[in-house]
């Protein structure tokens, strides 16, 4: 089984994260942001990949180092999980609806952090949730899961379809492209031979 459990203590937040690429998509968030539990149960249903993250934060100063800390923990066992990448599939793309928002999502799992984020939220919250942090998640997650992503919302007008077809997209494109390639299962898809470097 491809899975990894990553445990991330600062002075800021205390968390435990842990992954399986070949789950069900069963999780058990926990992190004291109700609309980032709620993202990553989203997350965990679609890539298929079950998901525990318990963290505790300095949420009485605001969100931003717990969102951003999960995301890291969550990369950081992502790509633990991954190993030599042998047999994965790589790339995938996807252009999710969430009711009148259409958001693009495509990903290389190449070793090789990258983050492309277009989207525009249209007010400063969602409910007590900074908009801006949906940025700061994604890009502690590409940076630390060693993944070139694009997120890119073509339209929509409601803030909270917006974010959901960003992290429903970014599901679909992960649970493509860590499959296996049962026609390359030992191989690592790559002309250099190795991913990461």
């Amino acid at each position: 089984m491809r899975s990894a459990s990553i445990k991330r203590t600062t002075k800021e937040t205390d968390i435990e994260a842990s992954v399986n690429l070949d789950g069900t998509g069963t999780s058990a968030v926990a992190t004291g942001i109700g609309f980032l539990d709620h993202m990553l149960d989203l997350l965990a249903r679609h890539s298929r990949i079950d998901l525990t993250v318990k963290a505790k934060g300095d949420l009485h100063i605001d969100y931003h180092h717990t969102a951003e800390d999960v995301g890291i923990a969550l990369g950081q066992a992502v790509r633990q999980a991954l190993g030599d990448m042998k047999g994965i599939t790589r790339y995938a793309d996807i252009h999710m609806p969430m009711d009148e928002a259409l958001t693009r999502v495509a990903v290389d799992v190449s070793g090789r952090p990258m983050l492309v984020f277009k989207v525009r939220f249209l007010r400063d919250k969602i409910g007590t949730f900074d908009t801006e942090l949906v940025n700061e998640w994604f890009q502690a997650f590409a940076m630390n899961a060693g993944v070139t992503l694009h997120v890119e919302t073509l339209y929509g007008s409601n803030d909270h379809h917006i974010s959901e077809s960003c992290f429903k997209g970014l599901a679909r494109v992960l649970r493509a492209a860590f499959a296996i390639d049962p026609r390359a299962a030992n191989e690592v898809p790559s002309t250099k031979g190795s991913l990461g470097g």
